[in-house]
């Protein structure tokens, strides 16, 4: 049974939307749906706030591309416009824990070398070795005409929460 990209789309977007901000105005030539940005910041105090205990900073900018299908040129170029736009954003300092870049590639259908190829995609980076945190690449394509997720090691949190989208999709129809 496959899903309409449109639709999932739009269930994807209501779904971030709910700890996310959504930037929808990002200009580039790539078939990017749009951008999530997650921030969490903790932190515990001793009687009073100017007594801090410690902090921990946590983000996450997700960057959601739907195309009918990807190729490797263009699944690459995805990936590494998402990289290098994200990497920017991270600001370290010694209360960071981390910050993931998630690409997430939309398709009707792909073809099987070009999903072989995102399951291998490793990029990682630390800050001050690994004092200041980290960023690793959440990668995952999702197949609408199977309903099912591909992702590589980092991203593999991403196939329980497509499962759920598209079981939460089937019962609203």
């Amino acid at each position: 049974m496959s899903v309409e990209r449109g639709i999932f789309l739009k269930v994807l977007k209501d779904s971030y939307s709910a700890y996310y901000d959504i930037a929808e105005d990002v200009q580039t030539e790539l078939p990017l749906a749009f951008r999530a940005d997650y921030r969490l910041r903790d932190e515990r105090y001793w009687l009073t706030k100017k007594v801090p205990i410690w902090g921990n900073e946590k983000n996450e900018y997700a960057y959601i591309f739907s195309a009918p299908s990807f190729d490797s040129a263009l699944a690459g170029a995805c990936v590494e416009y998402a990289w290098t736009d994200g990497l920017p954003r991270v600001k370290p300092h010694k209360e960071h824990q981390y910050t993931n870049i998630k690409v997430i590639l939309v398709a009707d259908a792909w073809e099987q070398n070009v999903l072989e190829q995102l399951q291998r995609e490793k990029r990682s980076k630390s800050y001050k070795f690994g004092l200041h945190g980290y960023s690793d690449l959440l990668l995952g394509g999702v197949v609408l005409s199977e309903q099912k997720t591909y992702t590589n090691q980092a991203g593999h949190e991403l196939v329980p929460y497509f499962r759920k989208l598209f079981a939460a999709r089937d019962e609203k129809t």
